[in-house]
């Protein structure tokens, strides 16, 4: 059904930047521009964040024969001058659609103009495709209208990443790879907030991490083809774009503490890392913990598993995953509201590799020790260690 060579892309999850939770709907071409300068001077670009994807709102109100124009305000130059300024920084370029009529703000998407928007796509050098859920769906199921534009993306003359954005209503985990994609949204919408009530919008981090867990889709996962658990919210406070939606009411905000959770869970994960913060207006200590060279090695480590939740004991817990050469990744983690004390054994985690002396790396602590199997350390509420353990 698809080319096989549309299976050597996105070997590792992707990385890159969403304009969506910075700008929301207002976003522009000098945002964007903007974006791609500040990828490349503040080292992102180099520490693999590679796709510059601009999120809903940049079309025009009308579609064009069937064709997609970009809003002739917003982005006065054109989608394929601006994939160009991208491609000029040694960046890859994203872009926006929806598998409805409408997209999520209501403008034009692609439902029933798959073929044309792929060509259309290509022609303008686009590398990655968001494909949303809003919009009418004419009474066609979620594979189907997924389908339909993995077949026309297979098509055409570029290799360009499938993201399938279903939020995970019809388990998009059991299909999304024979739909052509390469991710696919695993989860609701993220929030910056570690937890949400039931009345309000999204989902917190907490909520997240546990649903990752809970819907047992690790098997689904790996190389080619990833569950998504959506973008980072690391360095959104109350004024990020996205609280600025009219329908969506939720008080933002994370302390630093569950930032480092945020990002070390999606490094654990083999999650896509997409950043989604004002790359501007970003301080050192965001750009310290997005760029973290042996969190983002965990998060690329090429086996491309997903960690899993090894116990849980009151508020504390244990996961882990594998890594290559023998190499195990292990969070301990205090969702409690005071310190914690936490303590496991190798033979607990997924180490595949015995051994009777263990490196263990801290990777926030930026520290270093041998073992002979205990790992254990003090975590401040809503934190996490983050080790990476070695066999000797």
């Amino acid at each position: 059904m698809f080319a096989t060579g549309s299976r050597a892309l996105a070997a590792t999850p992707p990385m890159g930047w969403n304009s969506w939770n910075a700008f929301s709907c207002a976003v522009t071409e000098e945002d964007i521009r903007s974006a791609a300068d500040r990828l490349v001077e503040t080292g992102l670009r180099d520490a693999g964040y590679e796709y510059l994807v601009v999120d809903d709102c940049w079309m025009d109100d009308e579609l064009d024969d069937g064709y997609l124009r970009p809003h002739p305000e917003d982005f006065p130059s054109g989608i394929e001058a601006l994939a160009e300024y991208v491609h000029d920084r040694d960046l890859k370029f994203g872009i926006y659609s929806s598998a409805g009529r409408v997209t999520c703000q209501g403008y034009p998407a692609s439902l029933g103009h798959e073929r044309k928007h792929a060509r259309q796509f290509a022609d303008w050098g686009v590398d990655y495709l968001k494909y949303d859920n809003c919009g009418d769906h004419e009474g066609k199921d979620a594979l189907a209208r997924y389908s339909a534009m993995g077949k026309a993306l297979a098509k055409v003359d570029r290799d360009i990443v499938y993201s399938i954005c279903e939020w995970g209503r019809n388990e998009p985990w059991r299909w999304g790879r024979n739909a052509g994609g390469h991710l696919w949204r695993a989860t609701h919408d993220i929030v910056a907030k570690w937890s949400t009530e039931d009345t309000e919008f999204g989902l917190g981090i907490a909520d997240i991490i546990d649903q990752m867990d809970d819907r047992d889709i690790a098997p689904s996962h790996g190389p080619g083809g990833w569950n998504d658990p959506d973008m980072l919210q690391i360095g959104n406070g109350p004024d990020s774009g996205q609280s600025k939606l009219e329908d969506v009411t939720v008080e933002r905000g994370l302390t630093p503490a569950e930032e480092r959770t945020h990002f070390s869970f999606w490094c654990l994960f083999a999650a896509p890392l997409m950043a989604g913060n004002d790359l501007v207006e970003m301080d050192d200590r965001t750009l310290a913990l997005l760029t973290n060279e042996d969190a983002v090695a965990i998060n690329q480590d090429p086996l491309g598993i997903q960690g899993t939740r090894d116990g849980r004991l009151g508020e504390t817990e244990v996961w882990s995953k594998r890594l290559t050469d023998g190499r195990c990744a292990v969070i301990l983690f205090n969702r409690g509201r005071t310190p914690a004390t936490i303590e496991t054994t190798v033979e607990t985690v997924d180490m595949s590799v015995d051994a009777a002396t263990y490196t263990v790396e801290d990777v926030w602590e930026d520290d270093e020790w041998q073992t002979s199997g205990t790992l254990h350390a003090t975590v401040d509420p809503h934190d996490v260690a983050l080790f990476r353990v070695s066999p000797e």
